[in-house]
C-alpha cells in the first residue's frame, strides 16, 4: 500500500501508553519489521510490570528516557496528556504518531502546529477509520458527495467517558467527511444529551459545507447495539459504507450501453429520457488491519519525506469542527 524508498532503513519507536489501545498498538509494531520497538512507557507500574511480561516488551521507567532512546514516539495516552506527551517529543526532535483526537484544545492543537513545523519532524494523528478496508475500497467511488448520513452507535463502555462522545465517537466521522468534502464548513447545528456520564453520551449535528453538501452525524455510546455506517448521495451514485462489517454497497445509474458489469443491473425508463440502467454492486473489500496500515505508513512518510496521509492540520481541523460541535450543543442546553 506504501511505496518504501529505503526498506532497510529501520526506525526505532516507542510506545506511550500501555492500555487497551496501546496494547494493540505494540502488538503492531512488533509485526512490522521495518520498526525497531525499543520499548514503552506507562506511570501505572502495575500495569506496565504486566503488560511487559506479557508481551515481552521492556518497560521504561519514565517517560523522557524512552523520548530520548527512539526516533518515533507513538502516543497511545488518554487524550487530555497528548498535549504533553507530544510536547515533550517535539522538543527533543522526534517523530509523533498521535491518537485521536489530536489534543483536547483548539490552543493546544495549535501550539502542537507551532512546535512540530520548527522541530522539522513528522506528526500523524491515528484517525484509523481512514485506513478501514471497507472505506479503502469505497474511495474511488467517491466524488463530490452531496448529502451524506453517518450513524456511530456503540454500547456504554466506562472507557472513553473522560471525553464527550463528539471527541470519543463522532470525531470518526468528522474526519472521514472532511477528507471526502475538502470544502470550508458554512454551518453547523447540533443537539446533544448527557445521561450516564458529565458529558453528551449521544449527539447529532447538521454540517453544512460552502459547496452545498451536507452531512447530518449521530454519535451514541448507550445504544442497545453497536453500528459504524456512513452513506453517501452524489449525482448518479449512491455509497453505504460499513465500517464495522467492512462491507461496500454501490447504486449506480449508468448508460444502457455502459460496459459495466455487476451482480444485478434493473432497465430505468424515466418519459422523456435515455434509457438507462441501475447497477447493484458490492466492491471487494481486502483485509486490512488497520491500525498496522496506518503505523505502516507513518514510516513510509518519515522515510520517504511525504506528506503523513493524517497530517496534524487533518487533526486538527476535525478537532475544530468537533468544538464547534459541542459548542452548539452548550448553546442549546442553556437555551432549555
Amino acid at each position: 500500500m506504501h511505496k518504501i524508498s529505503n526498506p532497510l532503513k529501520m526506525l526505532k519507536i516507542g510506545v506511550l501508553g500501555a492500555g487497551h489501545l496501546g496494547k494493540i498498538h505494540i502488538r503492531c509494531i512488533k509485526e512490522i519489521t521495518e520498526y525497531n520497538l525499543v520499548g514503552f512507557y506507562d506511570p501505572d507500574a502495575g500495569i506496565a510490570s504486566k503488560v511487559s511480561a506479557e508481551l515481552e516488551v521492556r518497560k521504561f521507567d519514565s517517560m523522557e528516557d524512552l523520548i530520548r532512546a527512539v526516533d518515533v514516539v507513538d502516543i497511545v495516552t488518554p487524550t487530555i496528556s497528548h498535549f504533553g506527551c507530544a510536547t515533550k517529543a517535539l522538543l527533543e526532535s522526534k517523530h509523533v504518531f498521535i491518537e485521536k483526537p489530536v489534543v483536547t484544545t483548539l490552543e493546544e492543537a495549535k501550539e502542537l502546529v507551532r512546535l512540530a513545523g520548527e522541530s522539522h519532524v513528522k506528526v500523524q494523528v491515528g484517525h484509523v477509520e481512514r485506513f478501514n478496508p471497507a472505506f479503502l475500497a469505497a474511495e474511488p467511488f467517491l466524488k463530490g458527495p452531496m448529502f451524506i448520513e453517518c450513524h456511530r452507535l456503540a454500547q456504554f463502555n466506562p472507557r472513553g467517558t473522560d471525553v464527550p462522545v463528539i471527541l470519543d465517537l463522532m470525531i470518526h466521522d468528522i474526519d472521514i467527511i472532511l477528507s471526502v468534502v475538502r470544502s470550508d464548513v458554512r454551518s453547523i447545528q447540533a443537539s446533544g444529551v448527557a445521561v450516564v456520564s458529565d458529558t453528551p453520551d449521544i449527539a447529532n449535528a447538521r454540517i453544512e459545507f460552502e459547496n452545498g453538501c451536507v452531512a447530518n452525524l449521530t454519535a451514541s455510546r448507550i445504544s442497545m447495539k453497536n453500528m459504524r455506517k456512513s452513506r453517501f448521495f452524489q449525482k448518479d451514485t449512491y455509497i453505504a459504507v460499513d465500517f464495522l462489517k467492512k462491507e461496500v454497497e454501490l447504486v449506480l445509474l449508468r448508460d444502457m450501453d455502459d460496459p459495466a458489469e455487476a451482480p444485478l443491473t434493473i432497465p430505468l425508463e424515466i418519459p422523456g429520457k435515455p434509457l438507462k440502467k441501475i447497477v447493484f454492486d458490492k466492491p471487494e473489500v481486502k483485509p486490512v488491519n488497520a491500525i498496522k496500515a496506518e503505523l505502516e505508513s507513518f514510516y513510509s512518510a518519515i522515510v520517504n519525506d511525504t506528506h503523513p496521509p493524517v497530517t496534524i492540520n487533518d487533526g486538527v481541523n476535525a478537532l475544530d469542527v468537533a468544538h464547534q460541535v459541542m459548542r452548539k450543543i452548550d448553546e442549546a442546553l442553556k437555551n432549555l
